[in-house]
């Protein structure tokens, strides 16, 4: 017989308000200390930002359109956890080869592939126009 669920028998679930937010604010602190420390992925889109950020800031365009460029790379690296955080739930259940376990970690990976191509034609949108002129 299946007993409905209700949030008060999750033991994960007790914190409100500001405890709710400090624990929060740790756990996601824990992940991008695992993602930089464990996935070189991670640590390759972190320096992406990090080089081309003061890049983005230096150039003579707007407000608006260097929140575009920025934007794009930090979404890179969300989606890279994403994808991190499916493959270690993916590793968690079975190490051994299974057909839907390589399409899940696929699929994260192609997720990956199409933020950094949106990144790429975002940069070449903005940066074009200023390379003609020069």
């Amino acid at each position: 017989m299946n007993f409905p669920y209700h949030v008060d028998q999750n033991p994960h679930k007790g914190n409100r308000g500001l405890t709710r937010a400090w624990h929060a604010a740790k756990n996601s602190w824990c992940g991008l200390v695992y993602a930089f420390r464990e996935e070189s992925a991670f640590r390759q889109e972190l320096t992406l930002l990090l080089l081309l950020t003061p890049i983005a800031l230096a150039l003579p365009i707007s407000l608006f359109e260097k929140s575009f460029l920025v934007a794009s790379l930090v979404m890179v690296l969300v989606i890279e956890l994403l994808n991190s955080s499916v493959e270690a739930a993916i590793d968690r259940i079975s190490f051994e080869h299974h057909d839907l376990s390589k399409r899940a970690k696929d699929f994260g990976s192609a997720a990956v592939m199409l933020a950094l191509f949106v990144a790429t034609l975002l940069w070449a949108a903005v940066c074009a126009p200023l390379i003609v002129n020069i």
